[in-house]
């Protein structure tokens, strides 16, 4: 099994953390940003990663989009689950990860790299770091405005997520697809002082479930 990612993405460490939750054994192949759509666009018909390459007989030959391979694995790969019984659970675990991959993983995004370009800076210095620093920010149009907003974003998501503080899983009794999204796609924050030590019980559940999904840490962890 292969996965096809950007190393530094959040959503491919979601991606990651689903199959390390499942115990599967799979390769990583990292791909470059720009000449990935050469790649990707006759594999999938989309431009965007990850994209997992089940590489088995009679499976699919290509999952792209996060939710769609956690799909993937729940029917294939069904112990242990990530998908609740409840359907009444289930329902609110998937809104959970629709919301913070549509607001919250872009929220993060923009708030992350306005970080890296201004006071981050010193975490890779380099000038082919900071080059793609600001061509991401260009593509995205990251600029003050937009990151106020993505602030805001961020501050309702804190709230959101502080059940956390009294509860180990988002939804229900075990982990689900919301905890795994939640825990990948907030972890860039990890690397910004001011969201370490306002929020420290977010950061030790983020580590918590990278240790049962048996990834390694973010960086900043």
């Amino acid at each position: 099994m292969l996965l096809l990612q950007f190393s530094t993405s959040h959503y491919c460490r979601k991606a990651r953390l689903a199959l390390g939750y499942k115990g599967i054994s799979y390769q990583v192949e990292n791909l470059t940003p720009g000449l990935h759509t050469l790649q990707l666009k006759p594999l999938t018909g989309l431009t965007t990663v990850p994209v997992l390459l089940p590489q088995l007989e009679g499976q699919p030959q290509a999952i792209a989009d996060s939710t769609r391979i956690f799909k993937y694995l729940e029917h294939h790969y069904p112990q242990p689950p990530l998908f609740l019984s409840d359907l009444q659970q289930q329902t609110q675990a998937t809104l959970l990860e629709d919301w913070l991959d549509e607001s919250i993983g872009t929220a993060t995004r923009f708030v992350y790299y306005q970080f890296r370009a201004g006071d981050g800076k010193v975490i890779d210095p380099s000038l082919s770091s900071q080059l793609v620093i600001q061509v991401v920010r260009w593509q995205y149009q990251i600029n003050s405005a937009t990151v106020e907003l993505a602030k805001t974003r961020l501050q309702t998501a804190f709230e959101v997520l502080a059940v956390w503080k009294h509860q180990p899983y988002l939804v229900g009794d075990q982990i689900s697809i919301a905890d795994i999204t939640a825990a990948a796609l907030l972890s860039p924050l990890a690397l910004i002082p001011e969201y370490r030590e306002d929020y420290p019980w977010l950061f030790e559940r983020i580590k918590e479930i990278h240790s049962l999904c048996q990834e390694p840490f973010p960086p900043g962890l």
